[in-house]
């Protein structure tokens, strides 16, 4: 049986310079592998929206579609510290409410921790969730619940008052209680930046080699989205023509009467 992954391991892994690995899941066969893997932190992202629910962003997923995903995955996983996502309008509008759907994700879903969208601020709104011992992890950069206001899913931080801000956003956050931090969509000097700055590690995607760690959607490194395909992804098994000549065959079995043969019957 794997040993719990804590907060304290986190930070002792950050301690010593010990990269940390995250991967998103939604369910509990992808939790057992990744588990099973020795995965230290797995990630139940709002980005179930567009891989597993075929919408065009993260925007309409729900809290009650959070909870269902992270008690799925918690079934899945012994050993990785689990984070799980925070949805558009679950704590954006009040602070109160923002407590109280924090809790639900720990309460009900099970989660270790969660996360959340955002710099500057929501720095009160983190510090009055991390002030019920509900852990958290920030998220800066590019952030896809704000993608209309960055008109799409661009990069951030090439401008000098964007770099300069997100360093203040990551600095209000690390104040406010964060145990860590996503960087999403900056570039690499400026990531290298931020992580030599603040006193929590820094978690990569898109923004290269010098976080503390990195986190990629499971979708993408096993080629599961085929509707885009980030830069900064690399496909460690390119699975959909697999499943899709395993389907076709199926289906002609079935046709031509060759499955179900004896050995499949009772």
């Amino acid at each position: 049986m794997r040993k719990q992954t804590t907060i304290l391991n986190i930070q002792s892994m950050y301690a010593k310079g010990d990269k940390i690995t995250v991967l998103t899941a939604y369910d509990y066969p992808f939790a057992r592998i990744m588990d099973q893997a020795g995965i230290d932190m797995i990630l139940v992202g709002d980005s179930v929206g567009s891989v597993v629910a075929g919408y065009d962003n993260t925007l309409p997923v729900t809290m009650d579609e959070m909870v269902y995903h992270t008690k799925a995955v918690m079934r899945g996983s012994e050993g990785a510290l689990v984070i799980a996502d925070m949805p558009f309008m679950s704590y954006q509008v009040d602070q109160r409410d923002a407590c109280i759907n924090a809790g639900r994700l720990i309460k009900e879903g099970g989660a270790h921790a969660v996360k959340l969208e955002g710099g500057a601020n929501v720095a009160d709104t983190v510090r009055a969730i991390v002030n019920m011992d509900v852990p958290v992890v920030g998220h800066i950069g590019l952030t896809p619940q704000s993608i209309h206001r960055m008109g799409g899913y661009r990069v951030q931080g090439r401008k000098e008052q964007q770099a300069k801000q997100l360093l203040k956003d990551a600095e209000a956050l690390v104040d406010a209680g964060v145990f860590a931090l996503v960087l999403e969509g900056i570039p690499a000097d400026l990531a290298q930046q931020i992580t030599e700055t603040i006193s929590v590690p820094t978690i990569g995607i898109g923004a290269g080699v010098h976080c503390s760690g990195q986190v990629l959607v499971i979708h993408d490194i096993l080629g599961l989205c085929e509707k885009y395909s980030p830069k900064f992804v690399k496909v460690y098994a390119d699975l959909a023509p697999l499943i899709r000549q395993a389907v076709e065959s199926y289906v002609s079995e079935v046709r031509d009467g060759t499955f179900p043969g004896d050995e499949h019957s009772f």
